[in-house]
């Protein structure tokens, strides 16, 4: 059977799934519109806003909130679906929930935090999964780019950390499953991120080009291991990150996401995936600046293998490279992976129709539960004990960092703990060599850190005067430490060792601060387990 040009051109527009911003100008989602009806693109991949997606972090543009989003992007899903003439399939990262990427929407604990849980709770990572799939529904979105299956094997690494289960292999590859197959209840597909494996990296792909220095061995050994349980599960799709593997690629450092040696001879051939494969956003600086002839990119991120070209910036262009250079055959390849992805989605019907609502109570239970299971004693020298003694000798003081002192935690433990109490918010408003002389007739010390940031640079956005001031209480007080926050902080602050107590509580949740209250007054010992391998000062 002959295809026209204009048929082929059409089904390439498939392969498409360029960036789109909640908050936008009227005049860019009228571009968009002009993209879905001329050609035919296949799906839109949803951020926050131009401030927000990643690669603009550099320009230190300011991302500014707006409490409308969520209705503003199912009004948006609604009018580009109306633009398509075949069903958009609509993506967007919510590895946390549409909070990742939206206001005033339901946020569930990061990865690093569900690591946290007995792998005999894995049905509550299949929960998250399942509420966050409904969410996406609930908004009109068919396809979340999550989970990571990355093993998060580098403590330095700037990008994956707190988004990764863990540094096990087994339980990193048995949660993104459970995840996988909670939201795959819920009609909604599913993606397994950065193939082969973006965990040993200490350069952030949005900006750099990381490289890997593994033997095929190796990465069979380790960093695959995930990879190969969710191929073995129909894992929905898999996301190629921007990383180099030279021993994968005659020793050059080429992009995994440009590598036919990694996506076509290791992926299909030697793992047996046949699976919808999507590129990394190609927007990203790793890759983003190779080729200066606008459609270049896009064409070889086809050409090494890829089905779907993420936050593609040169549509016209790239469907006409691809058009010139490709094979129907290989076209038709890609075309069908898509169909039967969107046939999945229950979208080729044309039913793209928002369905349910968000439910923020359900989302509370949930993260309640989590709590319970995930908070870590990491050294327990029964500092109940010790801060209930203090308290009736008038010795007890509880110290909070990054929140003021009407925090859940502390509000909590004042049922019967009640003890004078400073808070460190920030430099500007707050004066810590007060702080330490009024600490200084109290014996034992509440800490409650929470920590600025997730991501590690700039130490959490700690400020060297405050690891100054733990530092000298560790030393100085009985100090009991409860770390609202990144568990990868805990190398960072000096004399930690010397604690009395200390608590990994992973989130700054409302249900995370109670239930650390909770645990500490009744001396409930938690049964988190610290998923990564770290070494206290």
């Amino acid at each position: 059977m002959k295809i026209t040009a204009e048929a082929l051109r059409q089904k390439i527009g498939q392969f498409f799934f360029p960036a789109v911003f909640i908050n936008d100008t009227e005049e860019n989602i009228q571009e968009t519109e002009r993209l879905i009806k001329e050609h035919n693109i296949g799906g839109l991949t949803f951020f926050h806003s131009r401030a927000s997606a990643a690669t603009n972090y550099e320009s230190k543009k300011k991302v500014v909130f707006n409490d409308d989003s969520y209705q503003k992007i199912k009004e948006l899903i609604v009018r580009y679906q109306k633009a398509a003439s075949t069903p958009l399939l609509i993506s967007i990262d919510a590895e946390w929930g549409l909070a990742m990427r939206i206001e005033k929407t339901p946020q569930y604990p990061y990865a690093i935090t569900l690591g946290a849980l007995p792998e005999n709770k894995s049905d509550l990572v299949f929960e998250v999964g399942k509420q966050i799939g409904l969410d996406l529904k609930a908004a009109g979105i068919q396809y979340n780019l999550s989970p990571l299956a990355d093993i998060n094997n580098n403590p330095n690494n700037p990008v994956i950390g707190y988004r990764s289960f863990g540094e096990n292999k087994e339980k990193v590859a048995n949660f993104a499953v459970e995840y996988l197959n909670g939201m795959s209840e819920v009609g909604v597909l599913g993606c397994l991120k950065h193939f082969p494996g973006h965990g040993n990296t200490n350069v952030d792909s949005h900006l750099g080009l990381p490289v890997l220095k593994e033997t095929l061995e190796e990465l069979l050994e380790n960093e695959l291991y995930p990879f190969i349980k969710g191929i073995g599960n129909n894992v929905d799709s898999i996301m190629i990150g921007h990383l180099a593997v030279p021993s994968l690629n005659d020793g050059k450092d080429t992009s995994a996401t440009l590598s036919k040696a990694v996506i076509q001879d290791l992926l299909r051939d030697k793992l047996g995936y046949d699976g919808l494969v999507i590129s990394d956003a190609l927007n990203m600086h790793s890759v983003s600046k190779l080729y200066e002839t606008k459609g270049q990119l896009e064409w070889e991120a086809f050409n090494a293998g890829n089905d779907i070209l993420c936050f593609a910036e040169n549509v016209p262009e790239g469907i006409e490279a691809i058009f010139r250079n490709a094979s129907p055959d290989r076209i038709f390849q890609s075309y069908s992976r898509i169909m039967k992805a969107k046939e999945k989605a229950g979208i080729l019907s044309g039913n793209t129709a928002a369905s349910g609502e968000l439910n923020f109570e359900k989302a509370s239970e949930l993260n309640l539960e989590i709590a319970q299971n995930a908070i870590t004693t990491i050294i327990d020298n029964s500092n109940s004990e010790l801060a209930f003694d203090s308290q009736k000798n008038n010795k007890l003081a509880k110290l909070s960092l990054y929140k003021n002192t009407e925090n859940t935690f502390f509000k909590t433990l004042n049922s019967k703990l009640e003890s004078p109490e400073f808070a460190f918010e920030n430099l500007e408003v707050s004066d810590i060599s007060a702080i330490k002389k009024q600490l200084e007739n109290f014996e034992t010390i509440i800490i409650s850190l929470f920590v600025p940031k997730a991501k590690p640079a700039n130490n959490f956005e700690i400020n060297d005067e405050v690891l100054e001031l733990l530092s000298d209480l560790l030393q100085t007080k009985k100090c009991i430490v409860y770390v609202f926050g990144n568990p990868y902080v805990l190398p960072i602050i000096p004399n930690l060792k010397k604690t009395s107590g200390l608590v990994q509580a992973y989130q700054d949740f409302e249900e995370f601060q109670k239930t650390a209250a909770i645990q500490f007054l009744a001396k409930i010992s938690s049964n988190g387990i610290l998923p990564i391998n770290i070494d206290i000062q």
